[in-house]
């Protein structure tokens, strides 16, 4: 029965340009900066032949502004994860993956995103200055990538939800979210993630860029909200929820913050 009514769906979702999902004109995004590195490699010299090969890779990673002035944007230009997403509110999340430790070594530096083929690094204030933390950041991250060491040793969260335990409701809600939704957050350098369906209230948990943006509660509202709503009658409203692990991590760091103002 699902799979008809997805199936029903996507052919409604092909019939019908009027609900195409976008964000507010003040989250479109733009480059702004490049970053290129080279590296060289001198390969042993093969027997018999006396000839040594060097081998040279180039490494150019873009900048790109989000919707959240506090986050930026970086693309290496190769995939980051491949697929999925993985995020990492705090340095204490950080320990299944060394870009993201070094990343969070950076003065200024609150939390960072992995998605497919970016990486999203969020700020501690908008007073901080980008210049020091995206200059180290593309260090960081060059370095990395030379290294050719893995990305991560932890679970990713795919974009895929889909479930066969799934009611009707929450299989068009997940079709909705993967196919229409999740591609332009991912532009703009986050994630949406389904939390739950209950009484009329789709939860969702808005990570990477989407993550204390000024324009969360307008892209949930305008965007998201009235998508589903456009396409699923039985939802009410959308709603944004948080881990308790990410409830205490945003304590905790509230505090410190406090503190070290005092």
């Amino acid at each position: 029965m699902a799979a008809r009514l997805r199936w029903g769906l996507q052919q409604l979702l092909r019939a019908r340009n009027t609900a195409q999902f976008r964000f507010p004109d003040q989250t479109r995004t733009s480059y702004h900066s490049q970053y290129t590195t080279q590296s060289s490699r001198k390969d042993q010299p093969q027997p018999g032949t006396g000839t040594t090969h060097v081998s040279i890779r180039h490494l150019s990673i873009q900048t790109q502004d989000t919707p959240n002035p506090r986050s930026l944007k970086f693309l290496p230009g190769k995939p980051v994860l491949g697929s999925g997403t993985l995020d990492f509110p705090s340095p204490s999340s950080a320990e299944c993956s060394s870009l993201a430790r070094v990343l969070f070594e950076i003065e200024g530096v609150k939390s960072v995103f992995f998605g497919p083929d970016f990486i999203t690094v969020t700020k501690t204030d908008e007073d901080v200055e980008w210049t020091d933390i995206k200059r180290h950041a593309l260090e960081a991250i060059a370095k990395f990538f030379e290294s050719g060491d893995p990305i991560t040793t932890g679970a990713v969260h795919h974009e895929s939800s889909l479930s066969e335990d799934d009611d009707e409701i929450v299989s068009v809600i997940k079709e909705l979210l993967d196919t229409r939704i999740r591609p332009t957050v991912q532009e703009d350098g986050g994630d949406v993630i389904f939390k739950g369906f209950d009484d009329g209230t789709v939860k969702l948990k808005l990570v990477g860029s989407c993550t204390g943006c000024p324009s969360s509660t307008v892209t949930l509202r305008n965007g998201i909200q009235n998508m589903l709503q456009f396409y699923i009658p039985e939802v009410d409203k959308v709603e944004q929820v948080e881990d308790e692990v990410d409830e205490i991590n945003a304590k905790v760091f509230s505090d410190l913050e406090r503190k070290l103002q005092e």
